[in-house]
């Protein structure tokens, strides 16, 4: 087995995944050849890896944040990096997808039992993503600290102590209560977990890094871990791709520009990075609308993101007023364009007779495309090679998506992807949908459609900003950091 550590937070959000993206261009930077696990992972901001090997070749599922970090480290996205991901489709339950695959679905209660028989698969996966490598740097999920769920875990002491994994503890001082939450993670930790903790970051700290000093003494005072650095706030990170929708609630709306471009946030809104090459846009906008807020009148652009659960989005959406708002947008000479859900949400009808997502089984569209869709149980999952038909233009991104959806304006494709046509526009050319995720990527297509809205754009390359921001934040974390000690824990 390879080598590895595994940063562990005080809770959820306190910047593990940042953390170990940054760590593992630290290491890579070192000439290690280091590889991302995260043993489960919760989040509908999925992406396409490879399934490697065997009959079972293929593509599946991972967290967004693995596939980030593979970026960070240099190499192709695997399932193994993240062999549990959990999808929440509702308030109380998930798709649970194993190894990349639909493993099935399961409410919260009915997950923990199931987590146990998980674990030969979570091992499995950690093998297989050591096999050739250095170094391999863990992500937990949550806090140990829920200690109500340590004898099923599988995500932070479960596994580090069934893999003999060391333990580095991450707490945000952003939120406050730091001290708090390190000493207090300390004291309530059973003595076997306790001591697969080898030292603590603190993370998110804002001005005078000095002025933590004393707060590290009592740190210490109370739990004997040796602090490994602070970490200020990484203004970098905020230009890579996020996989928790947490983050946005925290958004808010930048300088007025050329280009607005409003963006409900669904309750269950997935893969909403597919923004992030319009955010980088300087002369564009992008406003993520929370419920109980209209859609802004002076956006000239509104996307209607991907969902998990899209029947019970588009309820939601109608119970907001946005389909009024989107109405009267569309009659301003507005443009819509919507991914994977929200291009369904775009047709006349979406029907679930197998009741996948739920127990209702049949939503009125928004009636913007004369399409509909039913859903499928074959679920598609796969690296698209794409082209716009509007623009001839060539088209990167994947496919994440359950369901047919046929009509009238499918005459009419929005792109061709793998050779097969995809999508819907229509007949004035101001509404888009499509299947293709990261389709604003593209920065070639980014341009010509910005420019076809009256607006410039496309002198970024996102890939290239994306890349530059991973140096970035690795280059602060050996300044602030002592990344040497982290690396010589692993074991």
């Amino acid at each position: 087995m390879a080598r590895a550590i595994m940063l562990q937070g005080t809770g959820s959000d306190v910047g593990k995944t940042v953390l170990v993206a940054g760590l593992c261009r630290a290491a890579r930077n070192r000439g290690l050849k280091v590889r991302p696990f995260k043993p489960q992972n919760m989040s509908n901001n999925a992406a396409v890896a490879d399934i490697p090997g065997g009959n079972k070749a293929g593509e599946g599922e991972i967290g967004r944040g693995q596939w980030l970090q593979a970026l960070a480290c240099g190499v192709r996205p695997t399932v193994h990096m993240n062999p549990v991901l959990l999808k929440p489709q509702s308030d109380i339950g998930s798709q649970v997808v194993v190894q990349g695959k639909v493993y099935g679905e399961a409410r919260a209660r009915d997950y923990q039992a199931m987590k146990a028989g998980l674990m030969d698969a979570v091992l499995d996966s950690w093998a297989k993503v050591g096999e050739g490598a250095d170094l391999v740097i863990v992500e937990g999920a949550g806090s140990p600290a829920e200690i109500n769920l340590r004898s099923r875990d599988i995500a932070n002491m479960g596994f580090a102590t069934r893999a003999n994994v060391p333990v580095v503890l991450v707490g945000d001082i952003d939120r406050g209560g730091v001290i708090a939450s390190v000493a207090g993670t300390h004291l309530i930790l059973p003595e076997e977990d306790r001591r697969m903790i080898a030292g603590y970051l603190i993370n998110k700290f804002r001005g005078d890094v000095s002025l933590f000093d004393d707060g590290i003494s009592a740190i210490e005072k109370f739990t004997g871990w040796r602090c490994f650095g602070v970490v200020p706030w990484l203004k970098a990170a905020g230009r890579l791709p996020s996989e928790d929708s947490v983050v946005l609630e925290r958004l808010a709306s930048g300088e007025k520009r050329a280009l607005k471009v409003a963006v409900p946030m669904l309750a269950r809104i997935a893969n909403f990075d597919d923004l992030d090459p319009l955010k980088a846009e300087p002369q564009v906008e992008v406003v993520f609308v929370p419920p109980g807020k209209p859609l802004p009148q002076d956006a000239g652009l509104v996307v209607i993101p991907g969902s998990k659960s899209t029947i019970g989005d588009l309820v939601k959406f109608r119970e907001n007023g946005w389909d009024h708002d989107l109405a009267a947008h569309r009659k301003r000479g507005g443009h819509v364009v919507g991914i994977c859900g929200g291009y369904q949400m775009l047709g006349r009808v979406v029907r679930d007779p197998d009741g996948i997502e739920g127990s209702v089984t049949e939503a009125e569209g928004l009636g913007l495309l004369d399409i509909e869709t039913v859903m499928d149980p074959e679920k598609t999952v796969r690296n698209s090679s794409a082209r716009s038909v509007q623009f001839g233009l060539p088209l990167e991104g994947y496919e994440i998506h359950l369901g047919r959806t046929t009509g009238p304006d499918t005459a009419r494709p929005s792109a061709i992807l793998n050779g097969v046509e995809d999508g819907a526009v229509s007949a004035d050319g101001k509404v888009i949908g499509t299947y293709l995720h990261g389709l604003f990527s593209a920065d070639a297509f980014r341009a010509a459609y910005l420019a076809s809205l009256g607006v410039s754009g496309g002198g970024i390359d996102y890939r290239a900003e994306v890349e530059k921001a991973l140096d970035e934040v690795a280059a602060e974390l050996e300044r602030h950091i002592d990344c040497d000690a982290i690396f010589a824990l692993a074991r």
